[in-house]
């Protein structure tokens, strides 16, 4: 059994994680931290049954055998996943703070990383791109979630070499995105029958990983000119994006087809649809897919729809899917 601890236990994806590691075979939970609810129980700050007590991260006694995940906002995470990393523990970090290089990582968040001798250890945490990276490895940053379901959408058409830089990405999270504080944007009446687009252009900051994981894609021969334009949505959970692309020669549409079932031929969380069909929220709220659907308007132009749940595939899910990968368990247990 190993050692799992959770660094920000009490928000959506803190939760999540306990309700996935809670039917893993291989883990057993040794401790939670959560700032605002130290000394309380889970089960005083959620409906559940599970009452593991509620600790500071200052009082945690790291072991060097175990795996930490945190849970905490951008900016938060650099000292603590120094100290986990420092004490021997596989991190896996949610948040950005170990996504993108020192410079990129300031011009997209506005901080200075105080731990930048830490990022030549990252691992960028997207199972389906960089498995072989990802095993063995004991800093993993996990990736958000609009872009893990963007790229995962577009890598195959990027790796094939067929995908022209000008991309349009219309993508609709639901509200638990935003986290579990209190904002104005997700009270009900501000959320509840709207459709709110925010950060729209070129200005959203997971734009930074779609440019690195398709520039990876490109080998070197550039980045992508991403418009993305994100909504809010009055649902609980998912994310669907809808991009638009111009392939740089015509392609048959069974060519294309065939590129992404052979990119994806042996990954138990990716699913094609049929030529044609759309993905939609529901083909993936509560797992750990993403659902891909394909639509051809002519030889060059293509409508590609991504589905993923924002806190499973978008998140925790795909954080113990970097677990069960680093520790070399079977990539699917508990998910």
């Amino acid at each position: 059994m190993v050692r799992v601890g959770i660094v920000g236990a009490t928000g959506y994806t803190g939760y999540e994680l306990i309700r996935i590691l809670q039917r893993h075979p291989q883990v057993e939970i040794a401790w939670l931290t959560s700032e605002t609810y130290a000394g309380q129980r889970l089960s005083q700050v959620y409906p559940t049954p599970w009452d593991f007590p509620l600790r500071s991260w200052q009082d945690v006694e790291l072991r060097g055998d175990e795996v930490v995940f945190l849970c905490l906002p951008h900016g938060a995470s650099m000292d603590a996943v120094a100290r986990a990393y420092e004490a021997g523990c596989t991190v896996i970090d949610l948040s950005a703070d170990f996504r993108l290089p020192a410079d990129v990582y300031r011009r997209w968040y506005g901080l200075e990383h105080t731990r930048p001798q830490l990022l030549a250890h990252a691992v960028y945490g997207l199972p389906e791109v960089y498995r072989r990276d990802i095993r063995g490895a004991r800093l993993i940053a996990n990736p958000g979630c609009y872009p893990t379901s963007v790229n995962l959408a577009l890598y195959p058409l990027a790796r094939a070499g067929w995908l022209t830089p000008h991309i349009i990405v219309d993508s609709k999270s639901g509200v638990s995105g935003a986290g579990r504080k209190l904002k104005l944007t997700t009270h009900f009446v501000e959320a509840n029958e709207n459709l709110s687009p925010y950060s729209i252009g070129y200005s959203h900051r997971h734009i930074a990983e779609m440019e690195r994981v398709l520039g990876d894609a490109w080998r070197g021969q550039g980045a992508p000119d991403i418009i993305f334009s994100p909504h809010l949505i009055p649902v609980n959970r998912g994310i669907l994006s809808t991009i638009y692309v111009t392939l740089n020669r015509d392609v048959p549409a069974e060519d294309v087809e065939e590129v992404y079932h052979v990119a994806y031929a042996q990954e138990p969380f990716i699913h094609i649809l049929p030529l044609g069909e759309v993905a939609t929220l529901r083909h993936t709220q509560h797992t750990n897919l993403c659902v891909i659907g394909l639509t051809p308007v002519d030889a060059r132009r293509w409508i590609i729809t991504s589905s993923i749940d924002n806190l499973l595939k978008g998140a925790s899910g795909q954080a113990v899917q970097n677990m069960n990968i680093a520790l070399g368990f079977e990539e699917t247990t508990g998910l």
